[in-house]
C-alpha cells in the first residue's frame, strides 16, 4: 500500500531529510537525460554539473558521495561502444573530482537509447541550507549564467540535417553556429558551486537552478514556493551570441523564458545591494559575468503567485 507523504517544497530543487542525528539532515537528489553533445568526455562532465546544481541550488555547496546512472544503447556500435563508455564516465568522475567529492557506484544497464544521470547525497546542519521560500518583496532576481543551451546544442545538430542547415546559413555562418555551441559547452560543464558559496555570504533569501522549465518556469515554482505573496517580474534575459538567432529560426521558446536549459545558472533572491556585491565576487572568482534579470514585488493573493515576463522585456547577448 502507498503511504501518503508531504513535501514542503513541491518541483524544487532536492530532498531534505530528518536523519536520526539532531541537527543534521540528508539532502539529496537524482537527475536524468539524453545526451546533448556529440563529445562523450564532456558530456560525463555536463551531467555530473547538471546533477550537482539541484544540492547548489539549496545553498548546499558540498557533496558527500555521487552514483552514476548509465543506460547503454543496444544501438551503439561495438567497435566504439566501450570508447565512448569509458569517456562518459571519466568526464563524470573528472567533474565530481572538481566539486571535492567522488564517485562510489551507480547504475549500469542496456537501454534501446543512451541514458545519463546521477545521484548526489550530503549531510549538511539547518544553517548550511537555504531553503526556497524566504524571498521578500524588494529582492532583485541573479542570474548566474547566460541562457540558451538548447538553441546552441540543436543548432550543432542541425548542421548535419541539409533542411535544416540551409536554414541556419541564411543567417549564420557555420562558424558562427560552432561558437554558440561551444559557448554553451563551456557554460554546462561549469559547476555552480562558487555560486552556492556566495549565497551564504551575501545572504541569499531563496534560490532555484534554471533546467528542463526554462527561466520562466523555474522563476514560477519559487514564487509559489514562497511564504510571503510575492510575484517575480523578469525583466532581463541574457543569452548565448547567436542563440537570439537560432531561437527566431526554430523557436524554441528563448524569448518567452521556456526554452529548456541544461545545467544552467543558479536563479537567487536577494538584496539589491548584496546582488551586486555577488556579481563582483563571482565575476572575479570565476571571470564569468552574473546578472540581474528581474525583481521580487508584493502581490494581493496566491491566485497572482506566479513569474511574469516584462512587457519591456530586454534581452542581451553575452
Amino acid at each position: 500500500m502507498l503511504k501518503e507523504f508531504s513535501n514542503d517544497y513541491i518541483g524544487m530543487d532536492s530532498s531534505i531529510k530528518e536523519t536520526r542525528f539532531p541537527d543534521m539532515k540528508l539532502v539529496q537528489t537524482t537527475d536524468c537525460f539524453y545526451p546533448l553533445i556529440e563529445d562523450p568526455y564532456l558530456m560525463g562532465k555536463i551531467t555530473c554539473a547538471n546533477v550537482l546544481s539541484d544540492l547548489y541550488a539549496m545553498g548546499v555547496a558540498s557533496c558527500d558521495n555521487m552514483l552514476m546512472i548509465l543506460g547503454i544503447s543496444e544501438k551503439l556500435e561495438e567497435n566504439i561502444k566501450d570508447t565512448v563508455t569509458k569517456l562518459i564516465i571519466t568526464g563524470f568522475h573528472d567533474a565530481a573530482a572538481d566539486a571535492g567529492t567522488i564517485v562510489t557506484g551507480g547504475q549500469t544497464i542496456r537501454n534501446p537509447w543512451f541514458l545519463l544521470g546521477g545521484v548526489a547525497s550530503t549531510v549538511v546542519r539547518e544553517i548550511e541550507i537555504i531553503r526556497p521560500v524566504n524571498a521578500v518583496a524588494g529582492d532583485v532576481l541573479v542570474l548566474t549564467k547566460p541562457l540558451g543551451t538548447r538553441p546552441a546544442v540543436n543548432a550543432h545538430v542541425a548542421l548535419y540535417d541539409e533542411q535544416k542547415r540551409n536554414k541556419l546559413m541564411q543567417t549564420l555562418t557555420e562558424q558562427e553556429v560552432i561558437d554558440c555551441y561551444n559557448q554553451a559547452v563551456s557554460s554546462m560543464i561549469r559547476l555552480n558551486k562558487i555560486g552556492a558559496e556566495l549565497m551564504h555570504k551575501y545572504d541569499a533569501h531563496a534560490s532555484t537552478d534554471v533546467t528542463g522549465f526554462g527561466i520562466l518556469g523555474h522563476a514560477n515554482q519559487l514564487a509559489k514556493n514562497t511564504k510571503e505573496k510575492v510575484k517575480f517580474n523578469i525583466h532581463l534575459l541574457p543569452v548565448f551570441k547567436h542563440s537570439l538567432t537560432i531561437d527566431n529560426i526554430f523557436d524554441y521558446g528563448l524569448t518567452s523564458g521556456r526554452s529548456a536549459e541544461t545545467s544552467g545558472g543558479l536563479l537567487i533572491c536577494m538584496s539589491a545591494k548584496n546582488a551586486n556585491m555577488f556579481i563582483d565576487e563571482i565575476s572575479e572568482l570565476e571571470n564569468h559575468k552574473a546578472f540581474v534579470v528581474g525583481n521580487v514585488v508584493k502581490c494581493t493573493n496566491d491566485e497572482d503567485r506566479c513569474a511574469e515576463m516584462a512587457q519591456s522585456l530586454k534581452i542581451i547577448e553575452i
